[in-house]
Protein backbone atom coordinates (compact mmCIF):
# COMPACT_ATOMS: atom_id res chain seq x y z
CA UNK A 1 0.00 0.00 0.00
CA UNK A 2 1.07 3.39 -0.92
CA UNK A 3 1.77 5.78 1.81
CA UNK A 4 -0.64 8.51 0.81
CA UNK A 5 0.51 11.86 3.50
CA UNK A 6 2.57 14.87 2.60
CA UNK A 7 5.63 13.62 1.08
CA UNK A 8 8.60 12.59 3.37
CA UNK A 9 12.08 13.05 2.66
CA UNK A 10 14.45 10.70 3.09
CA UNK A 11 18.51 10.22 2.61
CA UNK A 12 19.56 7.42 1.73
CA UNK A 13 23.69 7.12 2.46
CA UNK A 14 25.84 4.30 1.39
CA UNK A 15 29.40 2.93 0.25
CA UNK A 16 29.56 2.27 -3.03
CA UNK A 17 28.65 -1.38 -5.10
CA UNK A 18 29.29 -4.52 -3.87
CA UNK A 19 29.43 -5.92 -0.25
CA UNK A 20 32.99 -7.06 0.11
CA UNK A 21 34.47 -3.46 -0.78
CA UNK A 22 31.60 -1.03 -0.71
CA UNK A 23 27.44 -1.46 -0.28
CA UNK A 24 25.32 -4.65 -0.13
CA UNK A 25 23.51 -4.90 -3.62
CA UNK A 26 20.14 -6.29 -1.54
CA UNK A 27 20.13 -4.53 1.12
CA UNK A 28 20.66 -1.07 -0.87
CA UNK A 29 17.61 -2.28 -3.68
CA UNK A 30 15.95 -3.20 -0.72
CA UNK A 31 15.79 -0.02 1.07
CA UNK A 32 15.28 1.86 -2.29
CA UNK A 33 12.60 -0.53 -2.86
CA UNK A 34 10.81 0.25 0.17
CA UNK A 35 11.04 3.52 0.61
CA UNK A 36 9.69 4.81 -3.05
CA UNK A 37 6.64 1.76 -1.99
CA UNK A 38 6.32 4.50 1.09
CA UNK A 39 5.83 6.95 -1.10
CA UNK A 40 8.66 9.19 0.06
CA UNK A 41 11.01 11.26 -1.77
CA UNK A 42 14.69 10.00 -1.42
CA UNK A 43 18.16 11.33 -2.16
CA UNK A 44 20.92 9.07 -2.46
CA UNK A 45 24.24 10.40 -1.22
CA UNK A 46 28.00 8.86 -1.38
CA UNK A 47 31.56 9.41 -0.31
CA UNK A 48 33.99 10.84 -3.66
CA UNK A 49 36.63 9.07 -2.68
CA UNK A 50 38.88 6.06 -4.04
CA UNK A 51 38.72 2.80 -2.20
CA UNK A 52 40.41 -0.59 -3.17
CA UNK A 53 38.75 -2.76 -5.40
CA UNK A 54 38.15 -6.55 -4.33
CA UNK A 55 37.31 -9.55 -6.81
CA UNK A 56 33.75 -10.65 -5.35
CA UNK A 57 34.57 -14.36 -7.26
CA UNK A 58 37.82 -14.82 -5.46
CA UNK A 59 37.56 -12.51 -2.29
CA UNK A 60 41.21 -11.14 -3.38
CA UNK A 61 41.49 -7.45 -2.80
CA UNK A 62 43.65 -5.72 -5.53
CA UNK A 63 47.42 -3.88 -4.48
CA UNK A 64 46.77 -1.42 -7.09
CA UNK A 65 43.30 -0.61 -8.52
CA UNK A 66 40.92 1.28 -7.56
CA UNK A 67 37.48 3.07 -7.86
CA UNK A 68 35.60 5.79 -7.01
CA UNK A 69 33.19 5.40 -4.25
CA UNK A 70 30.57 7.43 -5.55
CA UNK A 71 30.75 6.53 -9.07
CA UNK A 72 30.19 2.75 -7.99
CA UNK A 73 27.52 3.96 -5.99
CA UNK A 74 25.72 5.54 -9.39
CA UNK A 75 25.15 2.18 -10.67
CA UNK A 76 23.07 1.60 -8.30
CA UNK A 77 20.81 4.31 -7.86
CA UNK A 78 21.21 4.74 -11.86
CA UNK A 79 23.19 7.77 -11.94
CA UNK A 80 20.75 9.64 -9.60
CA UNK A 81 23.22 10.65 -6.39
CA UNK A 82 25.18 13.60 -4.74
CA UNK A 83 28.60 13.71 -2.86
CA UNK A 84 27.92 13.04 0.73
CA UNK A 85 29.31 17.22 1.71
CA UNK A 86 26.23 18.78 0.26
CA UNK A 87 23.89 16.95 2.18
CA UNK A 88 22.00 19.35 4.35
CA UNK A 89 20.21 17.97 7.21
CA UNK A 90 17.42 20.26 7.61
CA UNK A 91 16.53 19.48 4.04
CA UNK A 92 15.41 16.03 5.31
CA UNK A 93 12.98 13.90 7.55
CA UNK A 94 15.53 11.00 7.94
CA UNK A 95 18.68 9.26 6.99
CA UNK A 96 19.19 5.27 6.46
CA UNK A 97 22.45 3.72 6.18
CA UNK A 98 22.48 0.49 3.77
CA UNK A 99 25.50 -1.89 4.96
CA UNK A 100 28.00 -3.83 3.37
CA UNK A 101 31.76 -4.07 4.79
CA UNK A 102 32.33 -0.71 3.19
CA UNK A 103 30.54 0.83 6.06
CA UNK A 104 33.37 -0.60 8.14
CA UNK A 105 36.42 -0.40 5.76
CA UNK A 106 35.75 3.19 4.13
CA UNK A 107 33.29 4.42 5.98
CA UNK A 108 34.95 3.84 9.21
CA UNK A 109 38.27 1.59 9.75
CA UNK A 110 36.13 -0.64 12.26
CA UNK A 111 36.80 -3.72 10.32
CA UNK A 112 40.94 -2.87 10.75
CA UNK A 113 41.10 -1.71 14.36
CA UNK A 114 37.59 -2.15 16.13
CA UNK A 115 36.73 0.04 19.11
CA UNK A 116 39.95 2.34 18.57
CA UNK A 117 38.11 3.03 15.08
CA UNK A 118 37.37 6.48 13.57
CA UNK A 119 34.56 7.31 11.49
CA UNK A 120 34.96 9.60 8.14
CA UNK A 121 34.21 13.35 8.77
CA UNK A 122 31.19 13.54 6.71
CA UNK A 123 29.73 10.50 7.78
CA UNK A 124 30.41 11.69 11.41
CA UNK A 125 28.98 14.69 10.68
CA UNK A 126 25.50 13.45 8.88
CA UNK A 127 25.06 11.26 11.24
CA UNK A 128 25.47 13.48 14.72
CA UNK A 129 23.69 16.15 13.04
CA UNK A 130 20.12 13.82 12.39
CA UNK A 131 20.69 12.90 16.21
CA UNK A 132 20.69 16.36 17.51
CA UNK A 133 17.55 17.76 15.61
CA UNK A 134 16.32 14.42 16.66
CA UNK A 135 15.14 12.72 13.37
CA UNK A 136 15.10 9.12 12.87
CA UNK A 137 17.97 7.40 11.46
CA UNK A 138 17.93 3.78 9.89
CA UNK A 139 20.90 1.65 10.01
CA UNK A 140 21.06 -1.99 7.77
CA UNK A 141 23.59 -4.93 8.87
CA UNK A 142 26.94 -3.69 10.03
CA UNK A 143 25.98 0.26 9.05
CA UNK A 144 24.73 0.48 13.14
CA UNK A 145 28.46 0.55 13.92
CA UNK A 146 28.43 3.34 12.44
CA UNK A 147 25.92 4.69 14.91
CA UNK A 148 27.45 3.19 17.57
CA UNK A 149 30.62 4.88 17.55
CA UNK A 150 29.34 8.21 16.46
CA UNK A 151 27.01 8.68 19.17
CA UNK A 152 28.87 6.57 21.84
CA UNK A 153 28.10 7.79 25.06
CA UNK A 154 24.42 8.86 24.24
CA UNK A 155 22.62 5.31 25.60
CA UNK A 156 21.86 4.10 22.31
CA UNK A 157 20.59 0.40 21.32
CA UNK A 158 21.05 -1.31 18.04
CA UNK A 159 21.31 -4.86 16.55
CA UNK A 160 23.98 -6.08 14.67
CA UNK A 161 22.48 -9.49 14.45
CA UNK A 162 22.74 -12.92 16.28
CA UNK A 163 24.46 -12.41 19.72
CA UNK A 164 28.26 -12.31 20.02
CA UNK A 165 30.46 -11.34 21.83
CA UNK A 166 32.41 -9.31 19.35
CA UNK A 167 30.09 -6.70 20.33
CA UNK A 168 30.01 -6.88 23.53
CA UNK A 169 32.58 -4.91 23.71
CA UNK A 170 30.23 -1.43 23.06
CA UNK A 171 29.16 -1.43 26.68
CA UNK A 172 31.99 0.79 26.89
CA UNK A 173 30.49 3.07 24.23
CA UNK A 174 27.18 2.82 26.66
CA UNK A 175 25.42 1.43 23.65
CA UNK A 176 23.38 -1.60 24.01
CA UNK A 177 23.34 -4.42 21.27
CA UNK A 178 20.18 -6.57 21.06
CA UNK A 179 19.62 -9.84 19.11
CA UNK A 180 17.18 -9.36 16.14
CA UNK A 181 16.25 -12.10 13.63
CA UNK A 182 16.75 -11.56 9.96
CA UNK A 183 13.07 -10.56 9.20
CA UNK A 184 12.48 -8.24 11.98
CA UNK A 185 14.27 -4.82 13.50
CA UNK A 186 14.54 -3.12 16.71
CA UNK A 187 13.49 0.33 17.21
CA UNK A 188 15.02 2.51 20.11
CA UNK A 189 12.02 4.69 20.19
CA UNK A 190 13.71 7.44 22.48
CA UNK A 191 16.65 8.24 20.19
CA UNK A 192 14.64 6.83 16.86
CA UNK A 193 16.78 4.60 16.42
CA UNK A 194 15.82 1.59 14.14
CA UNK A 195 18.20 -0.98 12.75
CA UNK A 196 17.98 -4.78 11.02
CA UNK A 197 20.31 -7.06 10.57
CA UNK A 198 19.80 -7.97 7.09
CA UNK A 199 23.16 -10.00 6.10
CA UNK A 200 24.62 -10.22 9.36
CA UNK A 201 22.69 -13.68 9.10
CA UNK A 202 23.50 -16.61 6.90
CA UNK A 203 19.99 -15.19 5.18
CA UNK A 204 18.15 -15.35 2.07
CA UNK A 205 17.50 -12.45 -0.40
CA UNK A 206 13.87 -12.88 0.53
CA UNK A 207 14.00 -12.25 4.39
CA UNK A 208 16.58 -9.51 4.32
CA UNK A 209 13.86 -7.64 2.43
CA UNK A 210 11.65 -8.56 4.66
CA UNK A 211 13.47 -6.96 7.70
CA UNK A 212 14.29 -3.32 5.90
CA UNK A 213 10.54 -3.90 4.63
CA UNK A 214 9.61 -3.19 8.36
CA UNK A 215 12.41 -0.89 9.17
CA UNK A 216 11.75 1.22 6.50
CA UNK A 217 7.87 1.06 7.64
CA UNK A 218 8.87 2.36 11.17
CA UNK A 219 11.44 4.98 9.53
CA UNK A 220 8.62 6.63 7.74
CA UNK A 221 5.89 6.49 10.31
CA UNK A 222 8.64 8.24 12.58
CA UNK A 223 9.84 10.69 10.18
Amino acid sequence: MLYTGIMKKIALLYSGCGHKDGAEITETVSVLTNLYLAGVKVNCFSLNMEIPVTNHLTGLTSKTETRNMLAEAARISRGQIQDLNSLVVSDFDALVIAGGLGAALHFSTWAEKGMECTVEPEVKRVITEFFAQQKPIGAVCIAPILLAKCLAGKGITITLGPQSDKFDVLKRWDVEVVECPVDDFITDRDHKIITTPAFMHDADFGQVFVGIKGMIQELVEMA
